[in-house]
Protein backbone atom coordinates (compact mmCIF):
# COMPACT_ATOMS: atom_id res chain seq x y z
CA UNK A 1 0.00 0.00 0.00
CA UNK A 2 1.95 2.84 -1.48
CA UNK A 3 1.43 6.33 -0.07
CA UNK A 4 0.26 7.81 3.51
CA UNK A 5 -2.23 4.95 5.38
CA UNK A 6 -4.51 5.22 8.50
CA UNK A 7 -6.85 2.58 9.55
CA UNK A 8 -10.53 3.06 11.21
CA UNK A 9 -12.62 0.34 13.07
CA UNK A 10 -15.24 0.08 15.24
CA UNK A 11 -14.88 -2.77 18.21
CA UNK A 12 -17.11 -3.81 20.92
CA UNK A 13 -14.64 -6.16 22.94
CA UNK A 14 -11.55 -5.90 21.31
CA UNK A 15 -11.51 -8.23 18.26
CA UNK A 16 -11.40 -5.82 15.63
CA UNK A 17 -9.41 -3.21 17.17
CA UNK A 18 -6.42 -6.14 17.72
CA UNK A 19 -6.75 -7.61 14.01
CA UNK A 20 -6.61 -4.19 12.37
CA UNK A 21 -4.23 -3.33 14.51
CA UNK A 22 -2.30 -5.78 13.65
CA UNK A 23 -2.67 -5.59 10.09
CA UNK A 24 -1.79 -1.65 9.72
CA UNK A 25 1.40 -1.83 11.84
CA UNK A 26 2.60 -4.76 9.81
CA UNK A 27 2.11 -2.49 6.76
CA UNK A 28 3.15 0.99 8.22
CA UNK A 29 4.17 1.01 11.86
CA UNK A 30 3.69 5.03 11.59
CA UNK A 31 -0.06 4.99 10.18
CA UNK A 32 -2.54 6.09 12.85
CA UNK A 33 -5.09 3.73 13.75
CA UNK A 34 -8.53 5.29 14.94
CA UNK A 35 -11.49 4.38 16.43
CA UNK A 36 -14.75 5.18 14.64
CA UNK A 37 -16.11 6.81 16.91
CA UNK A 38 -13.52 8.78 17.91
CA UNK A 39 -13.52 12.90 16.33
CA UNK A 40 -9.90 12.22 14.57
CA UNK A 41 -11.37 9.29 12.05
CA UNK A 42 -13.02 11.74 9.72
CA UNK A 43 -9.89 13.79 9.02
CA UNK A 44 -7.64 10.49 9.54
CA UNK A 45 -9.34 9.77 6.33
CA UNK A 46 -8.80 12.31 4.57
CA UNK A 47 -5.34 13.34 4.90
CA UNK A 48 -4.86 9.42 4.14
CA UNK A 49 -3.80 8.40 0.39
CA UNK A 50 -5.06 4.52 2.00
CA UNK A 51 -7.50 3.52 4.50
CA UNK A 52 -8.29 0.28 6.03
CA UNK A 53 -11.68 -0.14 7.51
CA UNK A 54 -12.36 -2.52 9.87
CA UNK A 55 -15.68 -3.99 11.96
CA UNK A 56 -17.47 -6.87 13.26
CA UNK A 57 -20.23 -8.80 11.00
CA UNK A 58 -23.31 -9.16 12.09
CA UNK A 59 -25.90 -11.10 10.47
CA UNK A 60 -23.73 -11.34 7.67
CA UNK A 61 -23.93 -7.38 7.41
CA UNK A 62 -21.98 -4.04 8.48
CA UNK A 63 -22.89 -2.57 11.41
CA UNK A 64 -25.25 0.15 11.13
CA UNK A 65 -22.77 2.69 12.67
CA UNK A 66 -19.97 1.57 10.40
CA UNK A 67 -22.88 1.70 7.30
CA UNK A 68 -23.99 5.12 8.53
CA UNK A 69 -20.36 6.38 9.38
CA UNK A 70 -19.52 6.01 5.19
CA UNK A 71 -22.91 7.51 4.00
CA UNK A 72 -22.78 10.49 6.79
CA UNK A 73 -19.45 11.33 5.19
CA UNK A 74 -19.84 10.47 1.60
CA UNK A 75 -17.68 12.87 0.07
CA UNK A 76 -14.36 11.65 1.95
CA UNK A 77 -14.15 8.66 0.38
CA UNK A 78 -13.51 9.50 -3.49
CA UNK A 79 -10.42 8.57 -4.91
CA UNK A 80 -9.27 6.86 -1.60
CA UNK A 81 -7.64 3.27 -1.77
CA UNK A 82 -9.76 1.04 0.85
CA UNK A 83 -9.40 -2.02 2.23
CA UNK A 84 -12.36 -3.96 4.05
CA UNK A 85 -11.43 -6.15 7.63
CA UNK A 86 -14.27 -8.10 8.89
CA UNK A 87 -13.88 -10.49 11.92
CA UNK A 88 -16.98 -12.90 12.69
CA UNK A 89 -17.16 -15.71 15.60
CA UNK A 90 -18.29 -18.27 12.78
CA UNK A 91 -20.02 -17.27 9.59
CA UNK A 92 -19.12 -13.71 7.08
CA UNK A 93 -20.11 -14.80 4.02
CA UNK A 94 -19.38 -11.42 2.38
CA UNK A 95 -18.49 -9.38 5.20
CA UNK A 96 -15.94 -7.43 4.10
CA UNK A 97 -17.73 -6.90 0.91
CA UNK A 98 -20.75 -5.12 2.87
CA UNK A 99 -18.94 -2.18 3.23
CA UNK A 100 -16.76 -2.60 -0.19
CA UNK A 101 -20.01 -1.92 -2.26
CA UNK A 102 -21.35 0.81 -0.29
CA UNK A 103 -17.50 2.50 -0.40
CA UNK A 104 -17.30 2.03 -4.32
CA UNK A 105 -21.03 4.16 -4.67
CA UNK A 106 -19.10 7.49 -3.32
CA UNK A 107 -15.82 6.93 -5.74
CA UNK A 108 -13.69 4.93 -3.49
CA UNK A 109 -11.11 1.81 -4.93
CA UNK A 110 -11.42 -1.15 -3.14
CA UNK A 111 -8.25 -2.89 -2.20
CA UNK A 112 -9.20 -5.95 -0.74
CA UNK A 113 -10.95 -7.31 1.93
CA UNK A 114 -9.87 -10.24 4.45
CA UNK A 115 -12.21 -12.25 6.84
CA UNK A 116 -10.95 -12.90 10.08
CA UNK A 117 -12.19 -15.09 12.40
CA UNK A 118 -12.04 -14.47 16.21
CA UNK A 119 -13.71 -15.70 19.68
CA UNK A 120 -17.13 -15.29 20.13
CA UNK A 121 -18.17 -12.14 22.01
CA UNK A 122 -22.05 -12.29 22.57
CA UNK A 123 -22.04 -12.44 25.75
CA UNK A 124 -25.68 -13.66 26.27
CA UNK A 125 -25.68 -16.46 24.22
CA UNK A 126 -24.44 -20.11 24.76
CA UNK A 127 -24.09 -20.71 20.74
CA UNK A 128 -20.29 -20.57 19.57
CA UNK A 129 -18.90 -21.04 23.16
CA UNK A 130 -15.14 -21.77 23.32
CA UNK A 131 -13.15 -23.08 26.35
CA UNK A 132 -9.97 -20.60 26.92
CA UNK A 133 -7.55 -23.09 25.19
CA UNK A 134 -9.82 -22.81 21.99
CA UNK A 135 -9.51 -19.42 21.88
CA UNK A 136 -6.39 -18.83 22.69
CA UNK A 137 -5.81 -20.97 18.97
CA UNK A 138 -8.58 -19.05 17.63
CA UNK A 139 -6.47 -15.94 18.24
CA UNK A 140 -2.91 -17.85 17.25
CA UNK A 141 -5.06 -18.78 13.78
CA UNK A 142 -5.87 -15.20 13.34
CA UNK A 143 -2.77 -13.85 13.89
CA UNK A 144 -1.40 -15.94 11.19
CA UNK A 145 -3.69 -15.32 8.92
CA UNK A 146 -3.22 -11.50 8.98
CA UNK A 147 0.76 -11.84 9.01
CA UNK A 148 0.13 -13.69 5.57
CA UNK A 149 -1.92 -11.30 4.57
CA UNK A 150 0.34 -8.69 5.42
CA UNK A 151 3.15 -10.19 3.31
CA UNK A 152 0.84 -10.79 0.19
CA UNK A 153 -0.07 -7.41 0.40
CA UNK A 154 3.76 -6.02 0.35
CA UNK A 155 4.27 -7.71 -2.75
CA UNK A 156 1.26 -6.42 -4.59
CA UNK A 157 -1.31 -9.54 -3.65
CA UNK A 158 -4.47 -8.26 -1.84
CA UNK A 159 -6.86 -10.81 -0.54
CA UNK A 160 -10.11 -10.71 -1.60
CA UNK A 161 -12.47 -12.38 0.95
CA UNK A 162 -15.69 -11.31 0.65
CA UNK A 163 -15.55 -9.58 -2.49
CA UNK A 164 -16.70 -11.75 -5.18
CA UNK A 165 -20.30 -12.64 -6.71
CA UNK A 166 -19.97 -15.87 -5.13
CA UNK A 167 -19.47 -14.20 -1.29
CA UNK A 168 -22.24 -11.74 -1.90
CA UNK A 169 -24.84 -15.18 -2.87
CA UNK A 170 -23.31 -16.84 0.54
CA UNK A 171 -23.74 -13.57 2.26
CA UNK A 172 -27.11 -12.76 1.09
CA UNK A 173 -28.94 -16.35 1.18
CA UNK A 174 -27.05 -17.97 4.33
CA UNK A 175 -28.15 -15.27 6.70
CA UNK A 176 -28.86 -11.31 5.81
CA UNK A 177 -31.79 -11.91 3.82
CA UNK A 178 -33.46 -13.45 6.40
CA UNK A 179 -32.04 -11.46 9.48
CA UNK A 180 -32.18 -8.07 7.46
CA UNK A 181 -34.84 -6.65 10.09
CA UNK A 182 -31.92 -6.75 12.83
CA UNK A 183 -29.26 -5.09 10.89
CA UNK A 184 -31.59 -2.39 9.11
CA UNK A 185 -32.04 0.05 11.66
CA UNK A 186 -30.23 0.70 15.15
CA UNK A 187 -31.45 -1.67 17.83
CA UNK A 188 -33.79 -0.92 20.57
CA UNK A 189 -33.47 -4.42 22.35
CA UNK A 190 -30.62 -3.88 24.90
CA UNK A 191 -32.16 -4.21 28.00
CA UNK A 192 -30.94 -3.42 32.22
CA UNK A 193 -31.42 -5.52 35.04
CA UNK A 194 -32.52 -3.16 37.40
CA UNK A 195 -31.45 -5.29 40.16
CA UNK A 196 -28.34 -5.22 39.39
CA UNK A 197 -27.23 -2.34 37.47
CA UNK A 198 -25.61 -0.41 40.51
CA UNK A 199 -25.70 3.18 38.33
CA UNK A 200 -21.77 3.32 38.14
CA UNK A 201 -22.13 5.02 34.26
CA UNK A 202 -19.08 2.60 32.79
CA UNK A 203 -21.74 1.50 30.18
CA UNK A 204 -22.71 5.05 29.18
CA UNK A 205 -18.95 6.34 28.63
CA UNK A 206 -17.92 3.59 26.30
CA UNK A 207 -20.84 3.60 24.23
CA UNK A 208 -19.68 4.26 20.49
CA UNK A 209 -23.14 5.56 19.63
CA UNK A 210 -23.86 7.27 23.50
CA UNK A 211 -27.15 5.07 23.46
CA UNK A 212 -26.98 5.07 27.20
CA UNK A 213 -27.51 7.56 30.17
CA UNK A 214 -27.78 7.31 33.68
CA UNK A 215 -30.83 8.46 34.92
CA UNK A 216 -32.05 8.00 38.96
CA UNK A 217 -28.68 5.73 39.74
CA UNK A 218 -29.76 3.57 36.84
CA UNK A 219 -28.68 2.70 33.25
CA UNK A 220 -31.35 3.98 31.13
CA UNK A 221 -30.81 2.55 26.60
CA UNK A 222 -32.59 3.92 24.01
CA UNK A 223 -33.10 3.27 20.62
CA UNK A 224 -29.66 3.79 18.68
CA UNK A 225 -27.82 0.37 20.01
CA UNK A 226 -24.78 -0.93 17.07
CA UNK A 227 -25.15 -3.89 18.71
CA UNK A 228 -21.43 -3.74 19.47
CA UNK A 229 -21.33 -5.65 22.72
CA UNK A 230 -18.84 -3.24 24.29
CA UNK A 231 -20.78 -2.61 27.34
CA UNK A 232 -22.45 -5.75 27.75
CA UNK A 233 -18.55 -7.14 28.26
CA UNK A 234 -17.75 -4.47 30.71
CA UNK A 235 -20.82 -4.32 32.77
CA UNK A 236 -18.83 -5.25 36.18
CA UNK A 237 -22.50 -6.76 36.94
CA UNK A 238 -23.56 -8.25 34.47
CA UNK A 239 -26.76 -6.29 34.13
CA UNK A 240 -27.26 -5.69 30.18
CA UNK A 241 -28.34 -7.94 27.35
CA UNK A 242 -29.26 -7.86 24.30
CA UNK A 243 -30.52 -11.41 22.49
CA UNK A 244 -30.36 -13.35 25.34
CA UNK A 245 -31.76 -12.77 29.25
CA UNK A 246 -28.86 -13.52 31.28
CA UNK A 247 -25.21 -13.10 30.67
CA UNK A 248 -23.66 -16.38 29.77
CA UNK A 249 -19.99 -15.29 29.60
CA UNK A 250 -18.24 -11.99 29.36
CA UNK A 251 -15.45 -11.75 26.70
CA UNK A 252 -12.90 -9.45 26.36
CA UNK A 253 -9.92 -10.21 23.96
CA UNK A 254 -7.16 -8.16 26.52
CA UNK A 255 -7.68 -11.35 29.11
CA UNK A 256 -6.71 -13.46 25.94
CA UNK A 257 -3.61 -11.68 25.01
Amino acid sequence: MEGHCCAIYLSGTGNTEFCVSKLTKLLDVNAPIVAMEDVGAISAVEASENIIIGYPVQYSDAPKMVRDFILQNAAIWKGKKVFCLATMGAFSGDGAGCAARLLKKFGAFVLGGLHIKMPDSVCDSKLLKKNRAEKMEIIRCAEAKIEHAAMDIMNGKFPHDGLGFFSHFIGLFGQRLWFYGKTRHYSDKLKINKERCVGCGLCARLCPMKNLTVENKIAVPHEKCTMCYRCISRCPQKAITLVGKEIVEQYRLEDFI
